[in-house]
């Protein structure tokens, strides 16, 4: 019996032999500090789901290759708490003891503002997927790549669709008054600055310009300034927690200014925890589903979707938030960067990875010399009858603008 098997098993071999290679892939370790815990622990989790997802994506498609070798990615995740001083830590322990010499990013640009300095003196490349502050790509560094829009842009759309909108109905764009309500982290500070320069532009008035309370869990006395003043478009950024306060506050403090427009939508559910009141809701997005993106790996933003969906009973029935759409195409572009680079020498990745000019199913990705994506405008989603439907800029639309709101 002995003997047959060893018969069987050398057929088998000389079976497998034309073409065939038979050594497994070997690794290739990146490092994490994401946050699993505090009050960026919901899209912290988004994020490490887009990793752990493009990694088995590029397994299943045989691996990274170069040299004439296979490799897998891993990925060492240490919980930063949602806090600077620890994802700082983290770092540090990531690159001296764990010995890590590419990273990933955390959540948020609080984090990645925390992290980048550390990443920056140990000449470490780190391609990050969800810290969209401007104030982090004027700094110098050459080893902090974003695959994401820069935050500035997030809902400076909003401002030219109420310019519009006011065209539309026999107004000029300056009888726009514009409220802002922002949590006071370096990210919504940005998009307070994009919004208050397009409003300027326009020569719109700025007649709310509020911060959110700091547990972002109550925003009633912004918004009784919002009712008194009546302004015509309301911009609101608190992250996840933010954007669940002013959905609900909104409805409960019965708010009717004509625009409404919030970041984090998805990621605060704000359609499966409030329904109807979330409708018309204007949303910002790095990307959605039914945008015209693809690529060889994932194929369309369409399949992306569905097969994220497949892989995590999380979001079946909800929408596959743009955090773990875009901290997958963080993955991707090391995959990319290190089979154009042909090596594992990180100042040889990161010249190629400064090279990047790639089409993914989340967009365009191409690095400025200041490391953000110069290739990718970021979009508006509104919530029409609970459902997220792309409305600008116009070559994006798939559905008109629900206007006024309510």
């Amino acid at each position: 019996m002995r003997f047959k098997l060893s018969l069987l098993g050398l057929a088998a071999s000389v079976m497998l032999l034309p073409g065939t290679v038979l050594a497994a892939c070997e690794t290739i370790t990146l490092g994490s500090a994401i946050s699993l815990t505090g009050k960026y622990a919901t899209n912290g989790m988004h994020a490490k789901n887009g990793y752990e997802f493009a990694i088995q994506k590029i397994k299943d498609a045989g691996g990274v290759k170069f040299g004439g070798k296979c490799y897998n990615f891993n990925v060492i995740y240490y919980d930063d708490e949602s806090k600077g001083d620890r994802a700082a830590t983290l770092a540090e322990r990531l690159i001296n003891q764990d010995k890590v010499q590419y990273m990933l990013g955390p959540y948020s640009s609080g984090m990645t503002k925390a992290i980048a300095p550390v990443t920056e003196k140990y000449q470490i490349p780190m391609i990050e997927a969800e810290g969209a502050s401007r104030s982090l790509f004027n700094k110098g560094y050459k080893y902090l790549f974003a695959v994401l829009s820069t935050s500035e842009q997030y809902l400076a759309s909003a401002i030219t669709l109420a310019a519009e909108k006011a065209k539309e109905s026999g107004k000029e764009p300056s009888s726009v008054k514009v409220a802002i309500a922002v949590e006071n982290d370096p990210f919504s500070l940005d998009i307070r600055a994009g919004v208050l320069e397009d409003a300027a532009r326009y020569g719109m008035e700025t007649v709310v310009d509020e911060k959110l309370p700091r547990d972002l869990s109550d925003m009633s006395a912004i918004l009784t300034k919002v009712k008194l003043l009546k302004p015509d478009v309301l911009i609101v950024s608190g992250h996840s927690k933010g954007a669940a306060t002013a959905v609900r506050q909104i409805d409960e403090q019965n708010v009717k200014a004509p625009m409404v427009a919030v970041t984090h939508c998805e990621a605060a559910d704000v359609t499966g925890k409030f329904g109807a009141a979330a409708n018309d809701i204007l949303c910002s997005t790095q990307w959605a589903e039914t945008l015209t993106y693809e690529d060889p790996l994932f194929g369309t933003a369409a399949n992306f979707n569905t097969e994220v969906k497949a892989a995590f009973s999380d979001y079946a029935n909800k929408k596959v938030p743009y955090q773990l759409a875009q901290a997958s195409a963080a993955v991707y572009v090391f995959k990319d960067a290190f089979e154009r680079a042909g090596s594992l020498d990180k100042e040889v990745l990161r010249d190629a990875i400064s090279a990047t000019d790639l089409q993914t199913f989340y967009g365009g990705i191409k690095f400025s010399e200041a490391g953000n994506n110069i290739a990718k405008p970021m979009v508006l989603r509104q919530i029409q009858d609970g459902e997220y439907n792309v409305v600008a800029p116009s070559a994006f639309a798939s559905h008109p603008l629900n206007w006024p709101r309510n």
